[in-house]
């Protein structure tokens, strides 16, 4: 779609880009919202506040309770109070993504009813809005694998993107995998995705094409959510950043640009670190300190690789000597909105560089100068950490990682 390349050129012109505009953003705002949702829906599963409960002997299977759940968001710092989990609820209600079990009450009510999300009883609608998303959220979740490398940095026309695939070789991808039968029924799929704003040519300018012409995802389908987003009526576009999962939380600060976290070592020392909150998934000098794109001016810039905590190089041969003074741990570790709260730096083997300490990661009992032996049950001893992070970004929400301590750290 084309909607605003021209403004001005005549009365109807305007008005038609003027509406194919605020369509464009209400695709959006309904992605956002749907993307959401789903990341709430899934933590809640893993926590257990979405179970199968009881009331006047009937059974409500894979439902929560109202209450109960802003107990939860308010807990989990996902709201502010009361009244604001109500209102974020009420978002998720009005798009159809939560009901009551019966369906008895429109608004979401903070008392012990019993809600559920549609997608686990099977009334989710399936509009063609919502069916082009779950499809274009599913290819951008197979092009994220380990296996595929089609996303990669490109040029077109002097300047850089992120994350673009060619269009020919997107064409060729999507046959070979079966998500279409045929090239040009290939190209139809993708100029539905463009209808639906999940794809865009890199600089806006073409429909699509069968060329080497460049496209990318409008959106970032992994990038963790806040619920309080919702409320946040401004384009999501505007806000959308390839967030690193491993970024320390930031501690409240005053309103300055700059922005700082905190990471403690075994000993208590805390060390403050520079950095930038939404970040991209790339180090700088051999780091697992991850930084964005360059900061705009004005901003301090990005400390990009700070003095190891480690008090010397370690080996991988080192740590698996028979008798070496190191212990094995393994950690259970639930992301939450924010990440999973480490950083990782180094090379075979991999350390741990930093923890946010009220994160879950410190909470499953994550510090630093720990070496990282296994991610999901992979042995990363003699890997660097690009390939660890890769491995966690590209997997689920619950990692289980196995480090190696020192004895006398």
């Amino acid at each position: 779609m084309e909607e605003g390349n021209s403004a001005g050129s005549g009365g109807s012109d305007s008005s038609t880009s003027g509406s194919g505009g605020a369509q464009q953003r209400e695709l959006e705002r309904m992605a956002e919202v749907l993307v959401t949702g789903e990341q709430l829906r899934l933590r809640l599963h893993e926590e257990k506040v979405i179970k199968d409960r009881r009331h006047h002997l009937k059974t409500y299977p894979n439902c929560f309770v109202a209450k109960e759940l802003i107990d939860w968001l308010i807990e989990h710092k996902e709201a502010s109070d009361r009244e604001t989990a109500i209102k974020l609820m009420q978002k998720l209600a009005d798009r159809g993504i939560i009901h009551h079990v019966c369906d008895e009450h429109k608004e979401f009510k903070d008392v012990k009813l019993f809600y559920r999300f549609r997608k686990d009883d099977g009334t989710f609608p399936l509009d063609n809005e919502v069916k082009a998303f779950m499809r274009g959220q599913r290819l951008y979740e197979k092009l994220m694998s380990p296996e595929t490398t089609l996303l990669q940095p490109r040029e077109e026309e002097g300047v850089k993107y992120e994350r673009t695939f060619m269009a020919s070789e997107f064409l060729d991808w999507l046959v070979q995998e079966g998500e279409a039968t045929t090239r040009k029924e290939a190209e139809q799929l993708c100029h539905r995705l463009m209808e639906h704003s999940i794809i865009q040519h890199v600089s806006n300018r073409h429909p699509f094409v069968d060329s080497n012409l460049l496209y990318q995802f409008r959106m970032n389908f992994r990038r963790r959510r806040r619920l309080m987003e919702l409320l946040n009526e401004k384009s999501p576009s505007s806000q959308e950043t390839h967030d690193s999962p491993f970024c320390l939380r930031k501690q409240s600060h005053d309103n300055r640009k700059s922005t700082s976290f905190m990471s403690v070592s075994p000993s208590k020392e805390v060390r403050i670190v520079s950095a930038v909150r939404k970040s991209s998934v790339s180090g700088c000098g051999g780091s697992g300190y991850f930084s964005g794109s360059p900061p705009p001016s004005g901003s301090p810039p990005v400390l990009c690789n700070p003095k190891s905590v480690l008090k010397r190089p370690v080996t991988s041969e080192e740590l698996l000597t028979p008798g070496a003074p190191y212990a094995r741990k393994t950690f259970t570790i639930v992301g939450d909105a924010v990440g999973w709260g480490f950083v990782v730096r180094g090379s075979k083997p991999c350390h741990i560089q930093a923890v946010d300490p009220s994160g879950p990661a410190a909470a499953a009992g994550m510090k630093v100068c720990q070496f990282v032996v296994s991610v999901n049950g992979l042995n990363v001893l003699h890997v660097d950490y690009r390939t660890v992070s890769n491995l966690i970004l590209t997997g689920p929400r619950t990692i289980v990682m196995e480090v190696m301590e020192e004895l006398e750290c």
